[in-house]
């Protein structure tokens, strides 16, 4: 007889332990997406402050190199682009600016924030933002020969 009434208790344990398995499982997979995304973001600005290091102020090519990875609602809205001076203050005019007043060139990446599928948890996350200075190189003035393409 006492075997009768517990016939169904393992279902039901194995439905509470399953929905902690499965949401579990989600997490990992999720916190892995985000770290992943947050790699690519730092990455992008990287590479645009690298760009913007030698191209023209203000070339399209430098919020292209910051968005390389295609990530979701990641767009060039969410570049800026500052070309800073000696004591590392963003210049107001940067491309009337005398190339020589130029000495760094800041890449940050903002505003991003993407779409999680963690149960129970909030449906979205917002990066931090991130951003990259290097020193001015060329700015996309040769000494000689033609300027490059970006």
């Amino acid at each position: 007889m006492r075997r009768y009434r517990q016939r169904g208790l393992t279902t039901v344990e194995f439905a509470i332990i399953g929905v902690l398995v499965v949401t579990l499982l989600f997490a990992i997979i999720e916190f892995s997406r985000i770290v992943f995304t947050l790699n690519m973001l730092q990455e992008g600005a990287r590479r645009a402050a690298r760009v913007a290091a030698v191209c023209s102020v203000g070339d399209a090519a430098i919020a292209n190199a910051a968005v390389f990875i295609n990530l979701p609602g990641l767009s060039t809205s969410n570049v800026a682009v500052e070309y800073l001076g000696q004591d590392g203050a963003v210049l107001a005019n940067a491309a009337g600016a005398n190339y020589s007043q130029i000495r760094y060139v800041r890449v940050r990446i903002h505003d991003y924030s993407m779409a999680i599928a963690i149960p129970f948890v909030a449906p979205t996350f917002d990066a931090p933002e991130y951003s990259s200075t290097l020193p001015r190189e060329s700015l996309g003035v040769p000494n000689f020969g033609a300027a490059p393409t970006c």
